[in-house]
């Protein structure tokens, strides 16, 4: 159960029942996404005479959140507008039902007898196949909403469709259209502009388009509050790799004649790793980078280390080269 300040009735106005919820255990059935309702569908005022077709009846299609709210409530004020947005973006996969509780008292005095006693507002139910799957109370921040709406549509074996643009920009990337690619994130950004994952994927497929200056752009312009989060400073790293790479590379055969003639050359090997990198020779820029550190790992400060690292950074969990480079690393580490 989530809960953040819930505005308490005023005098008179208090609520029966003490009896606290025990949520509902919906099925756990597939739920298939259905077409696209109406605004005023998805979005409505209800009362005790509609209850159980607006609410129970509809959440057997996709899930139902129910609003029990009054009108003296000022983080009723606060919560409703954010609900609305958040089910908006949802494109009719969630469903939100307005109860003025004042209005309703019927209706809230037999929840209560159910084992719902809405004791203060604002109070949100969620009903999934005509059970109560989860509730929270008080005026949840945007992001706290989209994560209770994003677990009740798991619940039902769905997501939000900012979820399906993400997994269509990954694929994209997987296949490298990375214009596609593109396309999908700024989308996706633009529905959620404190995404991180939408922001790195922006600036990486820029990367790859070649448009530096615009990936700097977006990666200069994130809000502060996601400015250190992985998918921004991985982003962030593979821009610096790209500036470095386009210059290191065209020197490639340099390096290689220098470390042929001193095997020693550490900061060649550093080069050429950066070089084989920008190429998409992944494995060897670590290789690279591992010979370096067995025959001196503290040469310059650690620097091949830190090149490795940053490699890592922008290259992702998700790259198959990165678990053997760690490897490699932890070994020469703890040997």
């Amino acid at each position: 159960m989530h809960g953040r300040r819930p505005c308490f009735p005023p005098r008179g106005a208090h609520l029966c029942g003490d009896r606290k919820l025990e949520a509902g255990t919906a099925p756990m059935e597939t739920m298939i996404n259905p077409p696209t309702p109406a605004a005023a569908e998805v979005i409505k005022d209800s009362d005790q005479k509609n209850f159980m077709q607006d609410v129970v009846a509809a959440s057997r299609e996709v899930p139902v959140l129910v609003d029990f709210w009054a009108t003296w409530c000022g983080p009723c004020k606060q919560l409703t507008p954010t609900l609305e947005k958040v089910v908006t973006a949802a494109g009719g996969r969630v469903r939100l039902v307005k109860i003025d509780i004042d209005q309703n008292r019927a209706l809230v005095q037999q929840l209560a007898q159910m084992g719902l006693p809405l004791q203060s507002v604002p109070t949100v139910v969620a009903f999934w196949q005509g059970q109560i799957a989860d509730l929270f109370q008080g005026a949840l921040p945007e992001s706290e909403v989209k994560k209770f709406i994003e677990g009740l549509l798991k619940m039902a074996g769905g997501q939000l469709p900012s979820a399906d643009l993400l997994q269509e920009a990954k694929a994209a990337v997987e296949q490298g259209d990375h214009q596609t690619a593109l396309e999908l994130f700024a989308a996706l950004a633009q529905q959620e502009p404190e995404n991180p994952e939408a922001l790195g994927g922006l600036a990486r497929a820029l990367i790859a388009l070649e448009e530096e200056d615009q990936a700097r752009a977006v990666l200069d312009n994130v809000p502060d509050k996601i400015r250190n989060h992985a998918e921004i400073a991985g982003a962030r790293s593979a821009l610096e790799l790209a500036s470095e790479g386009r210059a290191a590379r065209e020197r490639l055969s340099e390096f290689e004649d220098r470390i042929a003639a001193n095997p020693d050359d550490h900061q060649a090997r550093i080069d050429l790793a950066i070089a084989l990198n920008a190429m998409d020779r992944r494995q060897e820029a670590a290789d690279a980078l591992l010979d370096a550190m067995r025959r001196d790992m503290t040469w310059n400060e650690e620097a091949a280390r830190k090149q490795l690292i940053k490699f890592f950074e922008a290259w992702g969990p998700t790259e198959p080269v990165v678990p053997k480079a760690r490897r490699g690393l932890s070994t020469l580490l703890f040997r």
